[in-house]
């Protein structure tokens, strides 16, 4: 059986966690196999993250950006987080708890009988492009935020125009990104047992309030006049379009799959800003 690490980059505890973690799996014959950056760190060998899609469990230390990272690198894989402290939406298990809740798992593995649940995703696509798939989010900008930056926009929700007119761009929200970039946004907070997606102009000169969707609906976000737009997902891939152009956002057919226990939604909500 192979584990993969992914430790948050930079953050000693997380190293330190990360090889912990390591000789525990060893004592109940699982290896593990640790991100490039972490094993940097420890001074060992490590792997690429996009290599851990062959791992049977990928285990994330740190915040929700580093969770993202890891579940684009496991892509299918049962994935369990581990929250240092922050907010921690995707990462419930606790650093003290964290070796115990790793051998949980396994050991439910191995007697197929792991208890796994899937977290939406979703997808942006053009006529010849399409972004991996985003956890959290999915935006559609013109070529900068603020006066003079925007872009003529479009919405419509299977087909049917929802709104139109000049706005900083489009978010489209999964329910686990609610609380992220879309709350910045002034988006609502959606529970994450909703099956839904939020959409959430940005700065629009006459918009229309936040809308959730089925969550298999299809939403094409129409962008004009403006030299450039960018379309952005989990905030790290990204590809710029030249518009006109038509931008479909729909679920993926790859969600994440999360392993271990739930963490508590409203107890995270007590530590937002």
């Amino acid at each position: 059986m192979n584990v993969g690490i992914v430790a948050q980059k930079g953050n000693s505890r997380a190293a330190y966690l990360a090889a912990d973690m390591r000789e525990a799996l060893a004592a109940v014959d699982a290896e593990a196999l640790v991100d490039d950056a972490t094993a940097e760190q420890l001074g060992i060998d490590g792997l690429p993250v996009e290599e851990f899609a062959d791992c049977d469990l990928v285990v994330s230390i740190g915040g929700d950006g580093t969770f993202l990272y890891a579940a684009r690198g496991g892509d299918g894989v049962p994935i369990l987080g581990v929250n240092l402290g922050e907010v921690g939406f995707l990462n419930a298990v606790s650093p003290d708890d964290a070796i115990d809740a790793v051998l949980d798992v396994v050991e439910q593995i191995r007697a197929d009988e792991p208890a796994i649940r899937e977290v939406p995703r979703i997808v942006a696509r053009g006529d010849d492009w399409e972004l991996d798939p985003a956890m959290n989010e999915v935006v559609v900008h013109g070529p900068r935020r603020g006066h003079g930056g925007g872009a003529g926009i479009e919405v419509r929700v299977d087909g049917s125009l929802y709104s139109g007119g000049h706005a900083d761009g489009v978010l489209v929200s999964t329910p686990a990104g609610s609380t992220a970039y879309n709350l910045s946004e002034s988006g609502p907070l959606v529970h994450p047992g909703v099956e839904g997606l939020v959409v959430t102009e940005m700065a629009a000169s006459e918009g229309m309030p936040s809308l959730v969707v089925p969550l298999d609906a299809t939403v094409t976000v129409t962008v004009t006049d403006a030299e450039e737009a960018i379309v952005v997902g989990d905030g790290r891939t990204r590809r710029t379009v030249e518009p006109p152009i038509e931008v479909t956002i729909e679920q993926s057919d790859s969600p994440v799959r999360l392993a271990g226990p739930t963490s508590d939604f409203f107890e995270a909500l007590g530590k937002l800003d």
